[in-house]
């Protein structure tokens, strides 16, 4: 990408899309699109059309999504898997449409099955069964994924699919009722230290194992995968015909650390984080969702990035940002 490149984040609101434009503004690009969703209805695809035809971007990341927690997934999973298939496929469809050179379309390590082997390679992907408390958003990231493949194999675009391990950091959502695991905890613990409350009750048993990267750690591995040169970036492509092939070889790379922890450890270092004297109770009664979700990063380690962000000085500067949302910084 040039620095006057035509870059437009969609989603660049949220944790990822904010993320990204910070990333983008650092590294001097100056022409950058980006719309609330006031001003633009992604899952209206006329005015997605007009859109992309007014403004004919570029280059494109993805970012725009409805994402959510346990909770939000389990609660509303009809407008989990309607909105999001709405917005790529019309957000895909229209980048084809007028030309976008290339695409980062971001997933989430969700679409890997609930049992996978650990940790998870790429062609995992349709290999097993999903967690049931998230299976319409991950039907939605895997329909993304595919649409990406196949307008590749009959179109010749380089639309590239990247699946996050879970995302934390600035701009994050710390709604209670919709929030990931971090947010929420963070809110939780915050909320019982300022109450003097004597324990916050975690969901889930609190074994299940997770991995965690900092948004803006994403955010630089975005642009380092779009700034690829044309053979290394191709390469990811792959995409090749698997009828003729016998090769499973999806569009898409996995981002993370490639470290995790328990739940039961996160809330530990988030207490202490927080300076919360209370106890730790574990509510067995709510589900716990898949057993480990630990993604294998061979592939971008070995393009030449790695996750550069020590994981107690993300989560102290998540803490400041909650902090300074709730207005009670320094």
């Amino acid at each position: 990408m040039d620095k006057s490149s035509r870059i437009y984040i969609a989603g660049h609101r949220g944790l990822v899309g904010s993320a990204l434009v910070r990333q983008l503004k650092s590294s001097g690009y100056t022409n950058l699109i980006t719309r609330t969703h006031t001003e633009l209805d992604l899952t209206d695809n006329a005015a997605t059309i007009r859109f992309f035809g007014e403004k004919k971007p570029e280059y494109l990341f993805l970012a725009a999504a409805k994402v959510g927690g346990i909770l939000a997934n389990n609660s509303y999973p009809a407008e989990f898997i309607y909105q999001n298939i709405m917005i790529q496929t019309n957000v895909i469809h229209a980048a084809w449409k007028y030309g976008v050179k290339r695409l980062l379309f971001l997933g989430s390590s969700c679409i890997y099955p609930k049992y996978a082997e650990q940790p998870m390679k790429e062609n995992f992907l349709l290999t097993g069964s999903l967690e049931p408390t998230n299976r319409p958003y991950a039907i939605a990231k895997i329909s993304g994924i595919e649409m990406c493949w196949s307008y590749n194999r009959q179109y010749g675009t380089k639309f590239l699919s990247v699946m996050p391990t879970n995302l934390y950091g600035p701009g994050d959502n710390y709604d209670p009722h919709s929030s990931h695991v971090i947010p929420a905890l963070i809110h939780k613990f915050h909320t019982a230290k300022q109450k003097n409350e004597k324990e916050v009750i975690v969901l889930g048993t609190g074994k299940p194992k997770r991995e965690f990267l900092y948004s803006d750690d994403m955010a630089e591995a975005c642009l380092f995968l779009m700034n690829l040169d044309d053979v290394r970036f191709n390469g990811l492509l792959l995409g090749s015909d698997e009828t003729a092939t016998g090769r499973f070889e999806p569009p898409l790379i996995n981002i993370g650390t490639g470290v995790d922890m328990t739940i039961e450890e996160l809330a530990v270092k988030i207490k202490e984080i927080v300076g919360f004297d209370g106890g730790i109770v574990f509510d067995s009664s709510k589900p716990d969702g898949t057993p480990q979700k630990l993604l294998d990063v061979h592939g971008i380690n070995a393009l030449g990035w790695k996750a550069k962000t020590p994981f107690n000085i993300g989560l102290k500067q998540a803490y400041s940002d909650y902090r300074k949302m709730v207005g009670v910084w320094p």
